[in-house]
């Protein structure tokens, strides 16, 4: 299976019945491989990168075949197999991963992007902030003038059921720009765009760096990173990420329940599961919920943040059991997981008998491992197997004689 095996280092793990799960150590992907499309590049927490999934996909599916994500968060799963011409199937619990991930799969023409930023209507009544929150310490009165005219828009094209892929497009690059830490953003120097700090902090950020919004051209910054995330698409690949788009299920359920996925269908699982109690999710979404018309907070209680190792493994499980079902035999599922709490609790290797439990058989455990960077020296990292700069992967299959 593994084609670098001259520099793989092998290691194993002895689990509870005293079998060696074997973990493949060496560097599989990024460095090695081509740079990753462009269209790949939104924000957000804790994503991977996608020479990942890539490396899963060209090794284990062939063409047509269906991957699945059950933790989609933005995407890079499922468009990394849209490109590569694999069907999808989405799920997040998280609605903002919808936003953020399907309209790349129906990537419109820069001239009707245009157009339809043009035709928005800008609001002129007076900013009402029982309404509309104040969030004067975020942006410019006529940014903000012209982000609440998007948010109206959109607002209407929903409730009619009108939305098309030009204004999905839109509300995907808008809601990614709306706070940052350079000109490119719609907002005045703030947290990089995949966290949104308190309006209560920004104003303390404002004061400590002597800074009040300017002015931010919303249609032009728009258009200007549409142009950033399709530098790299042709047409033929569009037109792929449109065919595989048409075909696509996304759905927008708790992982451990995924009925509508029918049974012995998926052939590749990359995914990577909420670690814990790590991120607070309305804490880091509520101005990209305001703009899309969310309720962080219900939101925020609905998805896993288990808080104990003990919790998160009896989710797993119940995740595990529906991948079970809908893994095609001799299908594949590769796990994404890391360390937490400074390396003492290893998820992958809870990971491994959890899915051991539901009937898989693990492959082995693959850590991915890159050469750190001046800027990961400085912050004190030496042990490349703990660093940030590495992923582990459980992998296991479905075997087909396993029934």
């Amino acid at each position: 299976m593994l084609e670098n095996t001259q520099k793989t280092s092998i290691e194993y793990l002895t689990i509870e019945n005293n079998s060696k799960i074997p973990k493949f150590i060496n560097e599989f992907w990024t460095s090695k491989q081509r740079q990753a499309n462009a269209i790949h590049e939104i924000s957000y927490r804790a994503c991977f990168k996608p020479q990942l999934p890539n490396f899963f996909i060209t090794l284990l599916t062939k063409p047509n075949d269906i991957v699945y994500d059950p933790f989609t968060g933005r995407g890079t799963t499922i468009i990394e197999s849209a490109l590569l011409g694999r069907n999808v199937i989405s799920n997040d619990l998280n609605p903002l991963s919808k936003i953020l991930c399907r309209p790349r799969l129906f990537v419109p023409d820069l001239e009707s992007i245009c157009k339809r930023l043009n035709d928005i209507p800008l609001i002129n009544h007076v900013i009402n902030y029982d309404k509309d929150i104040d969030l004067s310490m975020f942006y410019h009165k006529d940014t903000l003038r012209e982000i609440i005219s998007i948010k109206e828009y959109l607002a209407e094209k929903d409730k009619s059921n009108t939305e098309d892929d030009v204004d999905s497009w839109i509300r995907m690059v808008a809601t990614n720009r709306l706070t940052g830490h350079s000109t490119g953003f719609f907002s005045v120097y703030t947290l990089p765009p995949n966290q949104a700090v308190s309006r209560q902090n920004q104003i303390k950020i404002n004061a400590k760096r002597d800074q009040i919004p300017a002015y931010r051209n919303t249609k032009e910054i728009i258009i200007k990173k549409t142009r950033a995330l399709i530098k790299k698409l042709d047409k033929k690949q569009i037109k792929i990420l449109r065919e595989i788009g048409s075909q696509s299920i996304f759905l927008n359920k708790d992982a451990i329940d995924t009925n509508e996925i029918p049974d012995d269908s998926v052939q590749l699982t990359v995914t990577s599961p909420p670690f814990l109690d790590i991120v607070q999710y309305a804490d880091d979404n509520w101005l990209r919920c305001w703009f899309n018309n969310i309720d962080s907070d219900k939101v925020g209680k609905e998805i896993t943040m288990s808080k104990t190792i003990e919790d998160w493994s009896e989710v797993m499980s119940k995740v595990f059991k529906q991948l079970y079902r809908i893994t095609k035999y001799n299908g594949y599922v590769a796990f994404e997981v890391g360390e937490v709490r400074n390396g003492k609790v290893k998820l992958d290797e809870h990971i491994v008998s959890i899915g051991a439990d539901q009937g898989f058989s693990c492959e082995g455990i693959m850590i991915n491992e890159q050469i750190f960077t001046k800027t990961a020296n400085i912050w004190g990292v030496s042990n490349n197997q703990k660093g940030t700069n590495s992923n582990r992967i459980v992998l296991f299959k479905k075997n087909d004689n396993i029934h």
